[in-house]
């Protein structure tokens, strides 16, 4: 079992190294290979089991965006193969159409058919509860942009509190085949133990067991309990 890490120098924010860290917990075998910004990615040349990156700066966004953009064309075929992808936060947003920054307009590798907005002076931080598969997601968002655009079918989740996308929208991230990717941030696969077995299927895992599974089942249905409470504030 592989999993590929790009950039944790910069794809790290918010907890999303805890992504990580669970998984490494749950395959105590597997391979971590941490790609930094100095390197080629590996899972352009090999086969790799899962490739996650994290949330970013704004500035390290533009980075990586220079980046993958040699690349577009093979990452976006490891894609369509249904190579296993995971992004959260900002993440995704470097395979939008584009970024659109008060006057400036940054490219994006166009493998996602979205654009984001950004707006540096407001910040968007909230509480989501939203459903992948029948199943119930919970997470955090903090946030600069709002993505437009799409065909909001192929969102992560279906939003039942909180926003989606955009504050109009009930479409929460973007999934292709075995692309996902989610504006969700801090530990994603520690809160939602539902999804995290399911990754783990994806990723070829038979019988996917859980680290510490009992108290990581306790947390997610106490978390529910209360982001399904209509008192508490999203």
């Amino acid at each position: 079992m592989k999993i590929e890490v790009l950039f944790p120098e910069y794809a790290s924010l918010f907890g999303d190294n805890g992504n990580m860290m669970y998984l490494k917990a749950c395959l105590p075998e597997a391979e971590f290979i941490r790609t930094s910004l100095r390197d080629d990615p590996r899972f352009l040349k090999e086969k790799v089991d899962l490739v996650y990156m994290g949330a970013m700066s704004e500035t390290a966004q533009e980075k990586i965006i220079r980046k993958l953009m040699p690349w577009k064309e093979q990452i976006g075929r490891r894609i369509e193969e249904g190579m296993p992808f995971l992004m959260t936060g900002n993440a995704m947003e470097v395979l939008y159409n584009y970024i659109e920054d008060g006057k400036r307009k940054i490219p994006g590798l166009g493998l996602i058919p979205y654009h984001a907005v950004r707006d540096m002076d407001h910040r968007f931080n909230g509480l989501y509860l939203g459903e992948f598969r029948g199943k119930p997601i919970v997470g955090c968002k903090t946030q600069f942009t709002m993505a437009f655009g799409g065909d909001e079918s192929c969102c992560f989740s279906k939003t039942l509190r909180g926003i989606g996308i955009n504050k109009g929208s009930k479409a929460e991230g973007y999934r292709k085949k075995n692309f996902f990717g989610t504006n969700l941030v801090g530990p994603l696969l520690v809160l939602n133990p539902e999804f995290t077995k399911y990754l783990l299927g994806v990723m070829g895992v038979n019988d996917p067991r859980l680290a510490y599974e009992k108290e990581v089942m306790e947390a997610y249905t106490c978390r529910l309990r209360e982001f399904e409470d209509p008192k508490t504030e999203v």
